[in-house]
């Protein structure tokens, strides 16, 4: 069967085909329900990958629900420095799915006791990435490791160095880059249809409301010789790790980083430049800001592109996450959340018609009351409302699930990764050089050759 995935990068298949794929995933029919790491019986265990997972966290969880449904993968140790997750999970998974994992405290113990892993996702705090993965590297393990890659640039580079030392694949969790609306988005609407006309600004956001810092189970925290061998100073640190220094990089690597990345991936080219600010000013107990506004300048072949972010985490007003690019002949606003997406054509362009042909775009009804007899009066200045469109591009899988599936064929053999470590870190550099803006005040201009790890 030829998937979305195939189906949104183009490969060698009729229109009529790639249509049919279309419908049916619109329609929740393409990806069937799928079994559970258990339900592998049907399958010799040689067929199977050996996975560990280490970090427990709010996003291992979350990568764990999909490793819980892709087919050939057998899921045999947990690692986790907390010992509360680690059992909850390892029992969860026994009662559950009938499944016995290993469960450890350190990832060294780990790698010393299991000597058949060909896969081990990394989904610790940022400042593990870089020491886990090398070692992971280094004894011969695929890793795939959670954005950002580390903290730092230094502990990037070293990943993507020890990615060409060892010829392991390193997969970096931006997850967008391996969603089938994503691709569709950028291979057929953008590149080939060039929907968008002259690209001339780009936007995003992720807002999030006003929250506490996480807390603990009263009896379950770790002992603080635990706490401090690991790095951290106490429970509150280790739980809220984002927030410090040395530990994370505040909400520009947190949630800024999704979006930005997709920036770099659609643009094909580096950022010349980076402005931004921001400060700490609603959660006097942080380190890092708690927003942020930064513009990037991207030297296209076109002219330049003023791409701007926002992170805020003191509201949730703007109309969710998403990413918006923008031309002279149409817009393009995309979201993991299909209900935040959608495309307009501006009133000078050429006709769509071919596009709707090919139901490469589907018109849609303005979500706009009818203009009344004394409103219909459009200042002369005011351009009139756009044609609205969205994409017959859905499926029904985990957000993470096709970026983990693709990491798994590349291990087979069956595909390339899609974010693999030296193009993540040529995105991630950009980041983090966001988080230099705020602190210094002021437009840097970056470097093309600090994009190469």
């Amino acid at each position: 069967m030829v998937t979305l995935n195939e189906a949104a990068s183009g490969g060698d298949m009729t229109r009529r085909r790639f249509m049919q794929l279309s419908t049916a995933a619109g329609a929740g029919a393409l990806i069937s329900s799928l079994p559970s790491l258990r339900a592998q019986s049907g399958k010799s265990p040689n067929d199977r990958l050996q996975v560990a997972l280490v970090g427990l966290g709010m996003e291992g969880r979350v990568l764990l629900e999909s490793l819980q449904v892709i087919q050939g993968i057998q899921l045999v140790a947990i690692c986790d420095i907390w010992n509360y997750p680690l059992k909850y999970v390892q029992r969860k998974l026994k009662n559950e799915s009938n499944l016995d994992v290993k469960a450890y405290e350190n990832y060294e113990e780990l790698l010393a006791a299991e000597k058949n892993l060909d896969a081990v996702i990394v989904a610790t705090p940022d400042f593990w990435h870089a020491p886990i993965t090398n070692a992971c590297l280094k004894a011969g393990i695929n890793v795939y490791c959670e954005k950002m890659m580390s903290n730092t640039v230094e502990g990037a580079r070293s990943m993507v160095r020890t990615m060409k030392e060892t010829g392991k694949l390193l997969q970096i969790g931006h997850q967008r880059r391996s969603n089938p609306r994503y691709l569709f988005a950028l291979n057929r609407l953008m590149n080939e249809a060039k929907i968008c006309g002259r690209v001339t600004a780009a936007q995003a956001q992720w807002n999030r409301a006003a929250s506490p810092d996480l807390g603990w189970p009263k009896g379950k925290e770790i002992p603080p010789d635990v706490l401090k061998k690991y790095g951290y100073s106490d429970m509150n640190q280790f739980r809220n790790w984002r927030w410090f220094k040395a530990l994370g990089g505040g909400p520009l690597s947190d949630l800024g980083a999704h979006q930005i990345d997709i920036f770099n991936w659609w643009f094909g080219v580096h950022p010349r430049a980076v402005m931004a600010a921001g400060g700490v000013d609603y959660y006097p107990n942080h380190e890092w800001f708690d927003n942020a506004m930064v513009i990037y300048e991207y030297p296209l072949p076109t002219g330049i592109v003023r791409a701007f972010y926002q992170v805020q985490t003191t509201t949730s007003a703007g109309g969710g996450y998403w990413e918006y690019f923008m031309g002279d002949q149409g817009s393009l606003k995309m979201s993991e959340d299909p209900r935040l997406s959608a495309i307009w054509r501006e009133p000078n362009a050429p006709s769509w018609d071919n596009l709707i042909s090919k139901n490469y775009i589907r018109p849609q009804e303005p979500t706009y009351a009818a203009p009344k007899a004394d409103d219909a009066k459009v200042d002369a200045r005011e351009t009139p409302a756009a044609a609205v469109f969205d994409m017959p591009i859905s499926f029904n899988k985990k957000i993470h699930q096709p970026h983990l599936e693709n990491f798994f064929d590349s291990i087979r053999g069956k595909a390339k990764l899609n974010c693999p470590a030296d193009e993540a870190f040529a995105s991630e550099y950009a980041i983090m050089m966001a988080n230099e803006a705020v602190t210094a005040r002021r437009m840097l201009d970056l470097d093309p050759k600090d994009f190469i790890a």
